[in-house]
């Protein structure tokens, strides 16, 4: 019999990719255009990290899955009534920013305290889990800073499968140049796991799963904690769109070989 992991999740909400981002220069520093006002999603990454943690933690019995999140209290509730549908898990909320301009080694620093602060944790047996890039925070900095306050050396980015073994061991596919998978093996927990796609779907909404989650996501949000992010080192000197450019030519009667040597060239000045 597997002997149970603990396996926390970090996560936060992004704003829902189908509406247009504007940046704005406040007081506080850059943030988006009517930024409380945009429609929240769990950021996408964070996702399939949540369903994997899921899926080990049901072949695994008695693994506990906890989702550790920093956002905004009130969009982490609306949020939460989606998500809560898909899988089982304990929320761990800290009322602060989420926003993309947020420095990653504040949000770490928060992260890795609300995890070292979990009542019961057996460091022993952890898994830290999250997304390998962020549709927010997308320094890909965030969960390698948050395994190293936390002591943890045996750290995967770009996960994309992770087996159990027989003995108790872990195999790790993490994704490598060339469309190729570089295989790890690592002997025990704990260990820091940066999830890619992964290879799972995205579970169907289950109302009872939605309606055992929500008894504890509540009290979860009235308990979370103030997370204020300083960000004292980081400063921004403007943000703006990125421009977009397009040059059009048209041609008529181009014969096709001179047509494709002309992209040849011009995939060559990239």
């Amino acid at each position: 019999m597997s002997t149970p992991f603990e396996i926390v999740v970090c996560g936060s909400l992004v704003p829902d990719p189908l509406q247009t981002l504007e940046p704005a220069s406040g007081p506080s520093g850059p943030s988006l255009k009517n930024e409380m006002m945009l429609p929240a999603v769990l950021d996408p990454w964070a996702g399939h990290a949540l369903y994997e943690a899921a899926n080990l933690a049901l072949k695994t019995p008695g693994s506990k899955v906890r989702l550790v999140s920093l956002g905004p209290k009130a969009k982490l509730q609306q949020v939460m009534m989606t998500v809560a549908q898909k899988v089982p898990f304990e929320l761990v909320a800290l009322d602060g920013p989420a926003s993309g301009f947020a420095d990653s080694f504040e949000t770490a620093a928060a992260l890795a305290a609300a995890i070292e602060a979990l009542p019961g944790l057996n460091k022993a047996r952890l898994l830290v889990f999250g997304g390998w890039e962020s549709a927010s925070r997308g320094a890909g900095s965030t969960l390698q800073m948050i395994g190293e306050r936390l002591g943890i050396a045996e750290q995967f980015l770009g996960v994309d499968q992770l087996t159990v073994l027989q003995e108790g061991s872990m195999e790790i596919l993490e994704r490598i140049e060339g469309g190729r998978y570089q295989v790890s093996v690592c002997a025990a927990p704990p260990a820091v796991l940066g999830w890619a796609t992964g290879r799972l779907p995205e579970p169907r909404n289950n109302p009872q799963v939605g309606m055992a989650n929500m008894r504890l996501i509540m009290p979860a949000l009235q308990r979370a904690k103030a997370a204020p992010l300083a960000n004292a080192g980081l400063c921004y000197a403007s943000v703006s769109l990125p421009r977009q450019q397009r040059e059009t030519r048209v041609v008529k009667d181009m014969p096709a070989e001179e047509i494709a040597r002309e992209i040849v060239a011009w995939m060559r000045e990239d």
